[in-house]
């Protein structure tokens, strides 16, 4: 299948994104309509012809100001499946930033597992391929989908930024849980590997019971050393400012926080604001809008990962390796 065939489409919501990706693969963004109906119904539909086309959708389903996580999903889904209905040879959804992603199991009686409820959805649309950027939980997003999953890191872009940046001063990586420990030690093997160094690893105890946060113990050595504490998104900011906190405590000479998804949700100004951060790293999976006006757009600095997702695309549209494509 020749580069031609390739069509790459995007809702509006994305757009912004979606046409940095397009830039970087040489292509235009395809043609489609998006209508609004007074009772709250839409519809979206291809201005182009599909038929035996290798389609990519670009949507990352967070909320933003006009439109609900709820939103986003089941617009995503009816397009998914007018394209299917419109003869495309093979569809691969990109989302980013995927919902739901972190309520993948039962804590509490009679609980939903609707990371899988999401997969079935979107299974139903006439998806061959999934992809997202650092997923909650790797293995709960592997075992939900019946179709081809694709997981892609955005762990290079944090490793060169700090490869640069720290390059001559002693650091150590800190997960700022038990549970992100394995994210924090791949990450932490390839910074070694960049600056050719021993980094150790230091990890957070934390709890949670009825949304409290609770555990003040670090676990390794701090002091004397900048502390990168890297996790897969920020909520409430909660989880990194108590990390954060511990580190100074325990004598880091300064503390930087880098994970995938910027949420920056309601609190998080304050949170974060009040936290020793010298910066915050977070990819534009999720534009950090809701920081607007404040005094954190200092110290928060938003890696682009078009160039990355652009290598997915023409990857996977030239049946190649990811594999070989997210090696170091």
């Amino acid at each position: 299948m020749g580069i031609g065939e390739l069509a790459l489409f995007t809702l509006n919501a994305t757009r912004p994104h979606a046409q940095r990706i397009a830039e970087r693969l040489g292509v235009t963004l395809c043609a489609h309509e998006e209508r609004e109906f007074e009772d709250g119904e839409h519809k979206a539909r291809p201005l182009e012809s599909v038929r035996g086309k290798d389609v990519f959708l670009v949507q990352s389903l967070y909320a933003d100001t006009t439109q609900s996580v709820n939103d986003k999903l089941c617009r995503m889904i009816f397009f998914c499946a007018t394209l299917r209905d419109a003869g495309a040879g093979r569809i691969t959804l990109i989302m980013p930033y995927l919902c739901y992603a972190r309520k993948e199991r039962k804590t509490q009686a009679r609980d939903p597992v609707t990371s899988r409820y999401v997969a079935m959805l979107i299974e139903s649309a006439g998806v061959d391929t999934v992809v997202t950027l650092d997923v909650h939980s790797l293995a709960a997003y592997q075992n939900a989908y019946r179709c081809r999953t694709e997981h892609i890191s955005a762990q290079g872009l944090f490793v060169d930024h700090f490869s640069s940046s720290l390059a001559t001063q002693p650091i150590v990586v800190v997960s700022p849980d038990p549970g992100g420990i394995k994210r924090a030690d791949r990450f932490r093997q390839a910074l070694e590997r960049s600056l050719a160094s021993q980094i150790p690893l230091a990890t957070m105890e934390k709890h949670r019971a009825l949304g409290v946060l609770s555990g003040e113990r670090l676990a390794g050595d701090v002091d004397g050393s900048v502390a990168i504490i890297i996790d897969d998104m920020i909520g409430t900011g909660s989880t990194i400012a108590r990390a954060a906190a511990a580190c100074r405590r325990a004598g880091a000479v300064a503390v930087h926080a880098a994970a995938t998804h910027g949420l920056f949700l309601a609190g998080c100004v304050e949170q974060l604001g009040n936290a020793d951060l010298a910066t915050i790293l977070v990819t534009d999976s999720v534009p950090p809008f809701r920081l607007a006006g404040s005094a954190l757009c200092d110290k928060v600095v938003v890696l682009d990962t078009s160039a990355l997702l652009a290598d997915v695309v023409r990857c996977l549209h030239t049946d190649g390796s990811i594999v070989a494509l997210m090696s170091p």
